[in-house]
């Protein structure tokens, strides 16, 4: 079985966060859609993505509201 693209195959909610996980086009497309028109990548949230704990898309698009919320944005 091969892994997850995440250069092409489809993004969802429940997409689980493989160790293969990459910051793509397609990535950045589902999160701005999730997120809004103000979604970035920065390094603290690169790296909470990529930091070994489960969690889905979905996980990654609530984090980074949550983020934007406590930061006042």
């Amino acid at each position: 079985m091969t892994g997850f693209d995440w250069h092409g195959d489809p993004i969802n909610r429940d997409t689980v966060v493989t160790r293969t996980y990459r910051n793509t086009q397609n990535v950045r497309r589902f999160l701005t859609a999730e997120c809004g028109d103000d979604f970035a990548f920065d390094r603290a949230f690169m790296a909470w993505i990529k930091d070994g704990a489960e969690k889905t898309m979905g996980d990654v698009a609530d984090e980074w509201k949550r983020r934007r919320t406590i930061a006042g944005a």
